[in-house]
């Protein structure tokens, strides 16, 4: 292809642009390039032998090409003989992966950092931490727990110092949402980590569980349950993760990784740096909602595609290796758990806190009742959530639905029940009618159909039928 090509670096062979303003290899190694080697390949042996082992190296795109810095930047500094900077953001990726920075930048991956601030955070900046860690950036302190905890997996805001240094409560970081300082969020480096940039790597399960684990969203460890990871872990070597070229049912069929079901290419579509873009449920809020009224309250694009063109994207990855009634059944069981943990648990135990919000202390994680309904939603829902999403039967029932039942039942009524009693017994008119407001809706919520077992109000064919079935259980298991 004959396309008019600049170059970007004057006096020296480096990037060029193509006509549509997408850059281009170089024909050769650059000389800038080959002067950062000079030093680093004796400095830093184990980076220049991964920048060796990558597509980087056969493309001639070295140091320079990534590290190279306007005069201007903020994050720039002379080094030596030229200006450069530590940071590689999605804008400097751009210059030659334009389609995927520009996917990745429309993604809640992308916006992760915006967790700065959130409740998340006052559990690592106040009830975890202090304000112990100081630094240049930070003089008044910030948590260690949270530098070391959540900004590692959502982003830190780099806070640069003079001459191009950057703080050490910011940096290291590769949190996918992390804030840079040219105005960019994200950082390419969380799946592609620096500096092989290894494709086999992104596409391996093991790269999202750096982040996607643990008791609020243990995607890890629920893949590794589910049928489609001990398909993978058993037959690794049958999925050609490096293969340039990666189609589900073409160039492998052993398993899918998340990469397969969230990102890679099919027969029918290509590759996406948005991985929203095949999710019909947004499992994170206390009550499920769909993908695009997510993206519309944080303005990305995919506030236009509804989740029914979502789950047609997924449905397309699973016919790769299932058949239609499987997929569609499927879905069936998925969006029945998430409307079980929505409507028995989820709207009635956020009514209920609303409710007792005027009775306990308005300081966030002041109250025991915080804890529980905290873990109740963020904790035991996700799992049940994201488990049946991706059919991981112990983590959907006993690491979910069961410790929602338990705690929602053993913990949050009874608390619920305290704080209603002490506003009725309250020489306060407010709390008394705030007491009694909340001890009224705890009781019809109990009433109701899905509750009223636990009051002994079984309907009666129900209790027959559960009689039944024990008897029927017993008999199943008695001696001879």
């Amino acid at each position: 292809m004959k396309a008019k090509r600049m170059l970007v670096v004057a006096g020296i062979c480096s990037l060029a642009c193509s006509a549509l303003g997408q850059m281009v290899a170089p024909a050769e190694i650059s000389r800038k390039t080959k002067e950062c080697l000079e030093c680093h390949q004796r400095l830093n042996p184990g980076l220049y032998q991964q920048w060796g082992e990558s597509k980087h190296f056969r493309g001639n795109v070295g140091c320079y090409e990534c590290h190279q810095a306007d005069p201007d930047d903020v994050d720039a500094f002379k080094h030596e003989g030229s200006t450069i900077a530590i940071l590689v953001t999605p804008k400097d990726c751009a210059k030659c992966h334009s389609k995927e920075v520009e996917e990745f930048s429309g993604s809640h991956h992308s916006k992760a950092g915006r967790i700065l601030g959130s409740l998340d955070n006052v559990l690592a900046e106040v009830v975890e931490g202090n304000r112990g860690m100081r630094t240049l950036g930070f003089p008044d302190g910030v948590s260690a727990a949270a530098v070391n905890g959540c900004w590692q997996c959502h982003g830190s805001q780099i806070k640069v110092l003079p001459g191009g240094k950057l703080d050490p409560a910011t940096y290291p970081n590769s949190g996918i949402g992390r804030i840079n300082p040219d105005g960019t969020e994200g950082s390419c480096n969380a799946c592609h980590t620096r500096h092989d940039f290894s494709v086999a790597q992104a596409r391996h399960p093991d790269t999202c569980g750096k982040c996607h684990l643990g008791p609020d969203h243990p995607q890890k460890e629920i893949y590794e349950e589910s049928k489609h990871g001990i398909n993978f872990f058993s037959k690794e070597d049958e999925m050609n993760l490096d293969n340039a070229k990666w189609i589900v049912g073409e160039d492998y069929w052993a398993a899918p990784t998340c990469a397969t079901c969230h990102m890679s290419q099919t027969k029918n579509q290509p590759v996406t740096h948005d991985i929203g873009m095949r999710i019909s449920w947004n499992n994170r809020p206390v009550v499920s909602i769909r993908p695009e009224m997510s993206d519309a309250k944080m303005g990305l694009p995919g506030k236009d595609v509804p989740w029914q063109i979502r789950r047609q994207n997924m449905r397309d990855v699973c016919l790769s290796c299932h058949q239609n009634q499987w997929v569609d059944n499927f879905y069936v069981q998925y969006d029945a758990l998430v409307e079980l943990y929505n409507e028995k648990f989820a709207k009635p135990g956020a009514a209920l806190m609303a409710l007792a919000k005027p009775l306990k202390s308005q300081v966030p994680f002041a109250n025991k009742i915080d804890f529980t309904w905290f873990e109740l939603w963020h904790h035991e829902g996700r799992r049940a959530r994201h488990a049946a999403a991706m059919m991981a039967p112990d983590y959907t029932h006993w690491h979910g639905t069961y410790e929602i039942a338990r705690n929602f039942y053993s913990e949050f009524i009874p608390e619920l029940r305290e704080l209603a009693e002490h506003g009725m017994h309250s020489e306060d008119a407010q709390l008394v009618a705030a007491g009694n407001a909340l001890n009224d809706k705890i009781d019809e919520v109990l009433n109701s159909d899905d509750h009223k077992w636990f009051l002994g109000k079984m309907d009666p064919d129900e209790a027959e039928a559960r009689k039944q079935a024990a008897q029927e259980f017993k008999n199943r298991y008695k001696d001879d």
